[in-house]
């Protein structure tokens, strides 16, 4: 696959390059390209960094961070038996649990709750960092509406993590999943409440809380093109429309 003339390698986490240092040297800097588009594609673009990570594992299937970053692209393009291969992969080389969540998740999109339950309830979630513990709960909690459990999953997101007024990393995400949570219970006041606190602490727009609060509050925003304006001149003006908030809207996977 393509890689841009100005992709170096050199733009990989310092970690990273040192895993690669097991390799050649000419062939450490192809996988090292292939890792940074990746990276760079995951988000806007899954498939195409599926297809440059599958570059990197034919390259070195035996470095650990080329395993990750192929399961992470598989679970990106929701092809979860192969992320969790991927993922067992390096944790097998690591030994490192920090995989343990999303592995847990993988469980969920492979329509397995009970086992991503069965996984939160392991010791190694004692193991993860405090990011991890949370992502673990969140993944629970997805695990438990998976089920129809919507009272279970409220409970399961009630944490110290979520009652503190710190902010941190995982702070939006955790109070959006709470509000979505009570959303689907029907306790739409109390969901209102908490994707109103999501909408403060989500500082890079991780989520989309303030759609979700101006749904509940009645409010559309609607583009609208003036048919009047000319082709020269035609300006596109946004209107604000006042209308009854139209109940459960379902959320991402928590």
């Amino acid at each position: 696959m393509p890689i841009p003339e100005e992709v170096t390698g050199d733009e990989i986490d310092k970690d990273v390059r040192q895993e690669l240092q097991s390799l050649p040297k000419t062939l450490a800097e192809d996988v090292a390209r292939n890792l940074v588009m990746v990276a760079r594609l995951l988000d806007e673009d899954p498939e195409a960094a599926y297809g440059y990570s599958r570059v990197a594992l034919r390259l070195a299937s035996r470095v650990a961070a080329v395993r990750e970053a192929a399961g992470f692209a598989a679970y990106a393009s929701q092809k979860y038996s192969e992320a969790l291969a991927e993922f067992r992969a390096a944790r097998r080389m690591t030994g490192s649990v920090e995989l343990w969540p999303v592995m847990a998740d993988c469980e969920r999109g492979l329509g397995r709750p009970e086992k991503a339950l069965d996984m939160a309830g392991t010791p190694e979630v004692h193991k993860l960092d405090k990011a991890g513990q949370v992502e673990m709960r969140l993944v629970a909690a997805g695990a438990r509406r998976d089920l129809g459990q919507l009272d279970a999953a409220i409970v399961t997101l009630q944490s110290p993590e979520l009652a503190s007024s710190s902010v941190q990393p995982w702070t939006a995400r955790l109070r959006y999943a709470y509000a979505d949570a009570l959303l689907a219970a029907g306790r739409e006041q109390e969901a209102r409440e908490w994707f109103a606190k999501a909408v403060e602490s989500d500082r890079d727009g991780s989520t989309d809380a303030s759609d979700r609060l101006a749904e509940l509050d009645g409010v559309d925003f609607v583009d609208a093109l003036d048919e009047g304006e000319d082709e020269a001149g035609g300006d596109r003006e946004t209107t604000s429309v006042q209308d009854e908030a139209d109940g459960d809207k379902d959320g991402d996977k928590d």
